[in-house]
């Protein structure tokens, strides 16, 4: 008897294609070749943070123009996914997403050799695409990989490189921009995501799309309630954590007793418990996203709200750094889970998923200005005010809906 079992999405379709038979491990080992592909995809994204001081030095720019490196590539990212999706057709989104890997491998490489910063920039629009193209198709390819029953769980293991990518990805490639050379830790990750590419077309099977995806269609996805919920609340709320987190080490220094040289320990501590947020959280979205928001959102907006007032202490901050970074940890694959179940038609999500990529990457730089708008016109602890309140907004919305 074989030890093999069929391949089939939750709707009972076969998710790699006719006739294909596939074993549990290979299943999973797709599933983990997916998530260190979201490892390298965020890595390279938030790679200049640790080394904009360097780049910006060797290409003669200033910080401030250096920092565009970070910008362009969340914008280009919010438009390239739901443009992609209505592009590509029927393609193979197996062959899709090793292309995108690919070009993320290229535009790796040619950030390292840049010889000026137009160079650079240029590549960084090319990692905005391969950033929106892998998050629109990873996003939802669970549930074409494993039965219905875990799903849940490989979503969890798929987003799990956003975290990872936060505690180990951009302090490794830091340093090893200090200690060998900025282009090396660009180099080294576009080899990364290279090995990622080769992984996916062995690991990957088939994936045809259900259909072609026209752009007309993208802004009909509104009219459906659910998905516009969840579009505007993961709007609200990431705007307000990246509009408080990207300040937080400021925030730290001005306003508490803790030292410079611990505060780095803390955001370590709070990028493993995002680790842990993730799995938590994906081990209860897919029965309830709805309440599993809801948590997350009460958590965060406590976290926020009472570091101004409790976070003046080691103590303090220590525990509300580990709050936040648990409650955020389960942002992304809670997020996730609720506009995918919002789509009834299994040939519309991945536009919704686009849909939520782009969003998700608005707010990213949404939130980075907002906030520094903020800590520039008002006070650096305004941010976590400001970001607070928009994790309050969001929790309310998510009742709403809950009472409706």
């Amino acid at each position: 008897m074989s030890n093999t079992t069929e391949l089939t999405t939750p709707e009972g379709k076969s998710g790699s294609g006719a006739g294909s038979v596939r074993s549990p491990l290979g299943n999973w080992l797709a599933v983990a070749a997916v998530a260190v592909g979201t490892f390298a995809v965020v890595t390279t994204e938030m790679l200049p943070v640790g080394l904009l001081t360097s780049v910006g030095s060797a290409l003669g720019v200033s910080a401030g123009t250096a920092g565009l490196a970070m910008t362009v590539p969340g914008l280009v990212a919010a438009v390239a996914a739901p443009l992609l999706a209505a592009t590509v057709g029927r393609l193979d989104r197996r062959l899709l997403l090793i292309g995108l890997m690919g070009l993320l491998a290229a535009a790796n490489l040619l950030s390292a050799l840049a010889p000026g910063f137009a160079v650079l920039l240029f590549a960084r629009i090319l990692v905005g695409v391969s950033i929106g193209g892998v998050w629109s198709i990873a996003a939802g390819l669970a549930a074409r990989l494993v039965p219905e029953k875990s799903v849940g769980h490989a979503t969890s293991v798929v987003f799990s490189g956003i975290a990872v990518a936060s505690v180990v990805g951009v302090p490794v490639g830091t340093l090893i921009g200090d200690v060998v050379h900025w282009r090396a830790a660009f180099a080294v990750v576009g080899a990364l995501s290279l090995a990622v590419a080769a992984a996916l077309a062995i690991t990957l099977p088939p994936l045809p799309a259900d259909r072609a995806i026209r752009l007309s269609e993208v802004p009909g996805l509104f009219r459906n309630a659910r998905l516009r919920t969840g579009l505007i609340t993961t709007l609200l709320l990431v705007t307000g954590h990246f509009g408080a987190y990207t300040y937080v080490r400021p925030v730290l220094e001005a306003g508490s007793a803790v030292g410079a040289g611990l505060i780095s320990t803390l955001l370590l501590a709070y990028g493993v418990a995002g680790i842990a947020g993730n799995f938590l959280a994906g081990a209860t979205a897919h029965r309830d996203p709805r309440r599993t928001l809801m948590v997350i959102f009460a958590l965060l907006a406590a976290a926020v709200l009472l570091m101004p007032v409790a976070g003046g202490t080691t103590p303090g901050a220590t525990v509300l750094l580990m709050l936040w970074g648990l409650a955020y940890g389960g942002v992304s694959v809670t997020s996730q889970t609720w506009v995918l179940q919002a789509v009834p038609e299994p040939e519309e999500r991945e536009a919704a998923s686009a849909l939520f990529v782009g969003v998700f990457n608005v707010a990213i730089s949404l939130g980075a200005l907002l906030g520094g708008r903020a800590a520039d016109g008002i006070a650096v602890s305004s941010v976590m005010w400001f970001g607070g309140a928009l994790a309050v907004l969001a929790l309310v919305n998510v009742a709403v809906v809950r009472q409706r």
